[in-house]
C-alpha cells in the first residue's frame, strides 16, 4: 500500500499549524511511516510543536530496532513527547504548546496506529466508513460515560477541547491499537480541520472514487475548504 498526503491552511488562520509526514519505504523496523500531527499553541508555538514532534518521532524511529510494532510506535510518541515537551521551556513564546500526533504502520498484513489527541484514522471497507480511533475531547469523555448521545458529542461546544495532547505534559498516554489490512482496504488519516467541515459521507464519496490517491487527497482538502475551511486541514491516504 501506499500513502499520499498534503495540508492546506484553510480559509481563515494565518499560519499552518498541521503537518504530514509520509514514508513508504523502510525506516528502522518499519516498512513505512505515516503521521498527521496538528499544533496548538499561539503564535507559532503550535507550528513548532507539530513540525518538531513528528521530527522527534521520525528519530526515534530510525534509531531503535524493535519488532513489537505497537510497542515501538507508543515509545517513539513518548519520546516525542519529552522532547517536545523540554523544547516548550526553552522559550517564552513556546509555553504551553503542543500537538496531536497520529501515527501509523502497515506490515505483515496488518495496520499499527498509535495517537494522542483528536486527529483521526477512518477506514472504507465492503463500501462503508468507520471511524477507528476515538477522539481524545471533552466531549467524547462526556458520550464515553454516557452522558450525551454521539450526535450531541459532535455537536457540543466541547468538541474540540483536548483532554490529551502531546507535549503538554511530561508524560502523556497514547491509544495504540492494530487491526488487519484486506486488499481493497482504504484509510484516510486526518486532522479536524477536515472531519469538523466533513461529514463521514463525504469522506467516504471522495475518497472511495476510481481517480489517483493524489486527486483524492486534493479533493477533500478542497471540499473541506468549500465548507468553510475553519481550519488548517491535513490529509494522508493510504491504499493500494
Amino acid at each position: 500500500m501506499i500513502g499520499y498526503g498534503n495540508t492546506d491552511v484553510g480559509k481563515l488562520r494565518k499560519v499552518n499549524q498541521d503537518y504530514v509526514y509520509i514514508n513508504n519505504e523502510p525506516i528502522g523496523s518499519l516498512d513505512n511511516l505515516y503521521i498527521v500531527a496538528d499544533g496548538v499553541g499561539g503564535h507559532k508555538a503550535g507550528e513548532v510543536a507539530s513540525e518538531s514532534a513528528i521530527d522527534f518521532f521520525e528519530q526515534f524511529i530510525y534509531e531503535t530496532e524493535d519488532d513489537e510494532i505497537l510497542d515501538l510506535l507508543v515509545s517513539a510518541l513518548a519520546y516525542a513527547n519529552e522532547e517536545v515537551f523540554k523544547l516548550a521551556k526553552t522559550n517564552k513564546q513556546y509555553e504551553n504548546m503542543g500537538t496531536t500526533l497520529l501515527a501509523t504502520t502497515i506490515k505483515n498484513g496488518k495496520i499499527f496506529i498509535a495517537h494522542v489527541g483528536d486527529c483521526r484514522l477512518y477506514g472504507i471497507r465492503n463500501n462503508k466508513i468507520a471511524q477507528m480511533t476515538s477522539d481524545h475531547t471533552y466531549a467524547m469523555d462526556l458520550f464515553k460515560a454516557g452522558v450525551i448521545s454521539k450526535e450531541e458529542a459532535k455537536n457540543s461546544k466541547d468538541s474540540n477541547v483536548l483532554t490529551r495532547a502531546l507535549g503538554t505534559e511530561k508524560n502523556v498516554k497514547a491509544d495504540a491499537l492494530f487491526c488487519d489490512v484486506f486488499e481493497d482496504d482504504i484509510f484516510i488519516m486526518c486532522s479536524d480541520g477536515l472531519s469538523d467541515m466533513l461529514t463521514d459521507d463525504e469522506i467516504f464519496e471522495i475518497a472511495s472514487k476510481n481517480i489517483p490517491t493524489e486527486d483524492k487527497v486534493e479533493s477533500l482538502i478542497q471540499r473541506a475548504n468549500d465548507n468553510g475551511g475553519k481550519d488548517n486541514i491535513a490529509v494522508i491516504i493510504i491504499e493500494k
